[in-house]
């Protein structure tokens, strides 16, 4: 791997990196509780958001953040019907997403205007307290438990394959003859 990493260098730097944003809360949630990774969510008035794109660059690419996070930018209030407690008020909440993506606990709440210091602190902090807390997923033991507990996760894109380049997903089991 080192032999092609250094037939193909950087052009930027890893620090000018762009700070994550998903299309949704709801994806954002879904994808952090798949992934066993804290969700920071950044709520702030649509005007202030450029603005923390650029201050918060320095601590999503920190050595010690980069890769451990997800981070998503959201003042719609779409959380309020999954994170507890909740509160609209601007913010960075820090938040524990639940087993199956639906829900999310805030572990902390900082202000928008909080010290890098603050927010390093309070992420390493977050971090280690998820990870003594959750334990790993087994994908077809949680798969399963979803299942059986009528969990299901309606995304922008279908479910399935089209093997037979109609256009459309195949339905049907999904199990392919050998």
């Amino acid at each position: 791997m080192q032999r092609y990493a250094l037939q193909y260098p950087a052009k930027a730097d890893v620090a000018e990196s762009i700070v994550q944003d998903f299309h949704s809360f709801r994806q954002a949630l879904n994808v952090a509780s798949a992934d066993q990774r804290v969700l920071v969510l950044i709520n702030a008035p649509p005007t202030d958001e450029a603005k923390l794109r650029e201050s918060l660059k320095p601590i999503a690419n920190h050595a010690n953040i980069i890769g451990r996070f997800h981070f998503d930018f959201d003042s719609s209030g779409a959380a309020k019907t999954a994170i507890n407690p909740f509160s609209n008020e601007p913010g960075i909440a820090i938040i524990a997403p639940g087993e199956f993506g639906l829900t999310g606990k805030v572990i902390q709440k900082l202000p928008l205007d909080a010290s890098r210091q603050t927010i390093l602190q309070a992420l390493e902090s977050a971090n280690t307290q998820y990870a003594q807390s959750t334990a790993k997923k087994v994908y077809s033991t949680h798969v399963s438990k979803g299942r059986k507990a009528g969990v299901y996760f309606e995304g922008a894109v279908p479910y399935g394959e089209d093997r037979d380049g109609d256009g459309q997903i195949d339905q049907g089991k999904g199990r392919r003859r050998r």
